[in-house]
């Protein structure tokens, strides 16, 4: 009969042929289930390898959200015919009896409404770019322009959830908190994944649910970084509390939390002490990484005079740089705002003067850096706008209402492509050919995280959940060869 080593050792073995997570759900509530757990409790959460199915492209992510919905055919997807007849009705055989809003659906005319802004070709793709957009379009030659993605829902809340989540429907994990659980950390002293939301914009609410771990562990949640004095709230330690007794404190907590753990077969106690641990850690690691007062004045002269002004979208690109090059896996930007139902053409120029420039020098910075081979750059909203006026479309304004059959993201590094790929039609209401459905997009963003995104499961309630669902495939034309 073999010892409890090597009992162990034998299953650990096993383990590289099986998989540690797929054998541990078959595993029994004996002996060797214990042994596994111990096993998978040592890997979770310190493990560059520890969900690698293929070789990776990317290490880290960095998302860009744009919350509210950028109007794609006012800054990529030039549409010449809709300029020519702007005005007119939008013609029954391009709606196709498509859903709108309660918004729009009564209007009595849904006149067409051409973009009131120049465009231009950039890059050796002579991709399309409006002329809100220069310093993107600088870029070009580093950007995979996906003109043709799709959602299922049409109003802020769901599209939301389901671009940062896979879903529309509240409670599931984020997509940082899935790669926080497949991939584990690339460094202890900092979250795997965390958030920047610009300061002072109004728009469509943000939810911590964006960035909740949903029936993941609590540990694989998203940790929102402030602008000001205390970057995460409650980190320090009250006054009074030295930081030898807190390291005393954690310790007597750790073999609490490991009495309880061992007691009760759970690991929820673990998660907890773990989660208190990192926070000591974060208590020197925040203040040193959320500090921008030692970049040169050439960080500055490249995302400009804002990132000086903490909490701004510029100086969030700014830290999310530095959280990246500190190996942080998933770091997301929010940015509201870009909800114009009305009003379009003052506020999506003001919209885009606040974050052209920074989402181009963020990809310029991580390329002089040689971070951006290895680090995927997303930028997009949940859903598109309509090529007509919602409201009176006049000689000077008009708005657009939510679009969820086409709109365009990009991306950049990290594997992805250089180009412009997929096509709407003369009226950028409809996908004419290659679609990228939200799921695909998350089937691809795994795919070059080294992850296949159909075995990265998480057993709740009786069946087996993936951030793609049931959907999803990768493709494979955006990526480099």
């Amino acid at each position: 009969m073999m010892s409890g080593n090597e009992l162990e050792r034998a299953i650990a073995g096993r383990l590289e042929q099986l998989g540690r997570r797929s054998l541990l759900r078959g595993a029994g509530l004996g002996l060797a289930s214990l042994a596994l757990g111990r096993l998978a409790r040592a890997d979770d959460g310190g493990g560059d390898v520890l969900g690698l199915h293929h070789a990776p492209r990317a290490r880290r992510v960095v998302h860009l959200f744009q919350s509210g919905g950028p109007s794609q055919l006012d800054l990529f997807d030039h549409k010449p015919l809709l300029q020519e007849q702007n005005g007119t009705e939008l013609p029954d055989s391009v709606r196709r009896g498509q859903r709108l809003t309660g918004m729009s659906g009564n209007q009595a005319s849904l006149p067409l409404a051409g973009a009131q802004f120049a465009f231009a070709r950039h890059g050796a793709a002579q991709g399309w770019y409006s002329e809100l957009l220069p310093n993107t379009a600088a870029v070009a030659d580093r950007l995979c322009v996906i003109r043709t993605m799709v959602t299922d829902a049409i109003n802020h809340d769901p599209a939301a959830t389901f671009l940062l989540s896979g879903s529309p429907v509240a409670g599931r994990p984020s997509m940082g908190a899935w790669l926080s659980y497949g991939l584990g950390s690339l460094n202890d002293d900092l979250p795997v994944f965390c958030v920047l939301v610009t300061k002072n914009k109004g728009g469509q609410p943000l939810y911590k649910r964006l960035w909740g771990s949903g029936f993941l562990s609590a540990r694989h949640q998203g940790v929102q970084l402030r602008a000001g004095a205390d970057p995460v709230l409650f980190l320090n330690d009250p006054a009074g509390l030295d930081r030898a007794t807190r390291r005393r404190m954690l310790s007597a907590l750790r073999k609490m939390h490991e009495h309880d753990a061992a007691r009760s077969n759970d690991d929820a106690p673990l998660d907890r002490i773990a989660q208190a641990e990192l926070a000591y850690r974060m208590q020197a690691s925040v203040p040193d990484v959320a500090d921008l007062t030692d970049e040169p004045d050439a960080t500055f002269e490249l995302y400009g005079d804002d990132a000086r002004t903490p909490g701004t979208y510029a100086a969030n690109c700014v830290l999310a740089r530095r959280l990246l090059e500190r190996d942080v896996r998933f770091v997301q930007l929010f940015h509201q705002g870009w909800d114009q139902h009305g009003g379009l053409p003052r506020d999506l120029r003001r919209q885009c003067a606040e974050t052209d420039r920074a989402s181009a020098a963020l990809v310029t910075d991580l390329a002089r850096r040689g971070l951006l081979e290895d680090t995927l750059v997303v930028w997009g909203g949940e859903f598109g706008r309509t090529c007509y006026s919602q409201g009176k479309l006049t000689a000077s304004t008009y708005g657009r209402d939510h679009h969820p059959r086409c709109t365009s993201m990009w991306l950049a590094g990290g594997g992805a492509r250089a180009q412009v790929y997929g096509e709407t039609d003369d009226f950028g209401y409809n996908v004419a050919r290659d679609p990228v459905h939200l799921h695909d997009l998350h089937a691809t963003v795994l795919h070059l995280l080294g992850i296949d995104h159909e075995r990265l499961t998480y057993r709740h309630q009786g069946r087996r959940y993936r951030l793609t669902d049931v959907h999803g495939r990768v493709v494979r034309e955006l990526i480099e060869s």
